[in-house]
């Protein structure tokens, strides 16, 4: 009986993700696309030792400033490294900036919005005026002041971004848990005794995995975007790190006219991983948010229907 419950469990699972994929190809295209950006992008800083020609600080003093060609498809920089290996090594730091803030910004999101949605009363008043005047303050800015104060480097960056971030979504994530802990199943728990981290971790949690996931994947390409605007303005990652903001300064701007490849690439490779990001996320947030799709919707439906039918055949 356990084995056919977990064979069930794990049908059910496979017939979500594919019904799942089935609505985001026939109702967000530009989802689709943004989709295979992701994992491009993904796959290329996986594997960007592999796929890159060249080392990132490989030097070749014979071809300074090369336009593209065979040898460089994407031209050289004035140092003569090689422009294609540089940016499939600044996708690897995209990555990891990425989902690196994004990850410890959700989990701050999620564990303050939670304490504060359910626990409420002066704890929750004193907290929320800390996050309003938080988010008052313009961010860039103070992500300037705070790294020029602890320095300059790719994990201090993701931190300040994880936290900064995280503080400001905590509101977000407060309000579902508030929405949630008004159900009767929440006052059953807690009338039983049910401790508070018990109650958090099985009862609201699970029902809030929606907006916290969604809030993740609009973060990701946020967070490759102000990487790349600290880096331009020197106070993202340090050279001779392959960063595409980093790229578009100093060298970039001034070899611009000389040799526009220089910032050419780096901007093209940006523009379009953000956009590619942007637009799964966004996909994600309707496709998963039963506010936006209007409940289960035909296709909920129909999983509903099949899933009851397997259930019936097993029984």
């Amino acid at each position: 009986m356990n084995g056919k419950l977990s064979e069930h469990r794990l049908d059910r699972r496979r017939f979500w993700f594919a019904d799942f994929m089935k609505r985001l190809v026939k109702e967000k295209p530009l989802g689709t696309v943004g989709l295979i950006i992701t994992v491009l992008l993904l796959f290329t800083g996986i594997f960007a030792d592999l796929l890159a020609p060249y080392g990132y600080q490989e030097i070749f003093t014979d071809h300074l400033l090369a336009a593209p060609s065979g040898q460089f498809w994407l031209g050289t920089d004035n140092l003569g490294r090689d422009m294609l290996s540089r940016i499939i090594y600044g996708a690897r730091i995209s990555v990891i900036v990425g989902l690196s803030a994004s990850m410890i910004s959700t989990l701050v999101s999620a564990f303050l919005g939670m304490l504060t949605g359910f626990l409420g009363r002066k704890f929750d008043l004193i907290v929320q005026r800390f996050v309003d005047a938080w988010m008052c303050m313009p961010q860039l800015i103070l992500l300037m002041v705070i790294i020029s104060m602890i320095g300059r480097g790719m994990w201090s960056l993701i931190i300040v971004l994880g936290l900064s971030w995280g503080i400001g979504g905590s509101r977000e994530i407060r309000g579902a848990t508030m929405a949630i802990r008004e159900n009767q199943y929440v006052h059953a728990a807690r009338s039983i005794g049910c401790s508070t981290t018990r109650t958090l971790m099985r009862h609201i949690l699970p029902n809030i995995m929606v907006p916290v996931i969604v809030q993740f994947s609009v973060r990701v390409p946020a967070a490759i975007l102000i990487e790349a605007s600290l880096s331009f303005l020197g106070f993202g990652i340090p050279p001779p790190a392959p960063s595409w903001g980093g790229m578009l300064s100093g060298a970039g701007r001034d070899y611009m006219y000389m040799a526009p490849w220089m910032a050419i690439w780096p901007g093209v490779a940006l523009s379009i991983v953000v956009y590619g990001v942007n637009m799964f996320g966004d996909a994600l947030r309707d496709l998963l948010d039963p506010r936006l799709r209007g409940g289960a919707g035909r296709y909920g439906i129909n999983a509903q229907k099949k899933v009851a039918r397997k259930v019936a055949a097993i029984g």
